[in-house]
């Protein structure tokens, strides 16, 4: 399974980056398919770089904040009016409501809002999967102001798990057991004053990786005002294991 960073700004598009999305390929059947988890306000843009958004097979929304959603706005656009046609509907799977939300953020009725080009799906409720081509998607919910998701990604036998944002919590700890690479969020510094069940510290995800028996950790969504290196190196003095910073564009062979 193949991991390419589209985006990976924290709370809004960097300088350096869109705002979080991330692409998995995996190879089955003699074709390649292909997911996104999230896509933020940005992204659709670079996503052009690395595949042709027309070749997706569906998108996995971890929850509804402008930064991990909002550029399925353009992708709406781009699946109707494309000249080579209206595209074939494809699979979005999201928190409840993710069908009104869509619509709004595009100031389309609710009916049909996106539904035409989009089916949007719930995302399934723990202990439950997706299975899609080679991929199996869990969800399972996680510490945050509204309804959020980290995901677990099952393909060619090897796993990657996704915090999508949250503060530390015993279900991502469950979630990412004996995963084969965490991609956790690093929006805050240990040492300000944070906002209980909010997001993580570089600190937290070290935490979390030792207590969930990972094999490898990525940081990723540390906003634009903070310094990455902040996040890497408070991840580093809770865990022994390979650490490194999400940039746009890495690949990673999970």
């Amino acid at each position: 399974m193949r991991l390419t960073v589209v985006g990976c700004s924290g709370s809004y598009p960097g300088p350096d980056s869109p705002a979080s999305c991330y692409l998995l390929e995996e190879e089955q059947d003699g074709r390649t398919w292909r997911i996104l988890l999230d896509l933020g306000n940005g992204a659709l843009g670079q996503l052009h770089r690395y595949v042709d958004p027309l070749t997706i097979d569906a998108v996995f929304l971890s929850h509804l904040h402008a930064d991990h959603c909002l550029d399925l706005c353009g992708y709406y656009v781009m699946r109707k009016y494309h000249p080579s046609g209206a595209q074939p509907q494809i699979p979005v799977w999201g928190p409840s409501g993710t069908a009104a939300r869509m619509a709004r953020a595009y100031d389309l009725p609710l009916e049909p809002g996106m539904s035409e080009e989009f089916r949007f799906l719930e995302l399934a409720p723990a202990g439950s999967s997706v299975e899609l081509g080679p991929f199996r998607v869990e969800a399972r919910e996680v510490v945050h102001p509204v309804a959020a998701y980290a995901l677990k990604v099952t393909a060619g036998g090897r796993t990657l798990v996704y915090s999508g944002d949250t503060g530390p919590c015993a279900a991502l700890d469950e979630l990412a057991a004996g995963a084969h690479l965490l991609l956790a969020e690093a929006s805050f510094r240990s040492g300000d004053d944070n906002p209980p069940d909010l997001h993580m510290t570089g600190a937290d995800c070290g935490r979390t990786a030792s207590a969930a028996g990972v094999e490898r950790l990525v940081l990723t969504h540390v906003p634009p005002w903070h310094d990455p290196a902040d996040a890497e190196a408070e991840a580093r003095a809770e865990w022994s294991g390979p650490v490194e910073l999400a940039r746009a564009g890495a690949s990673h062979t999970v």
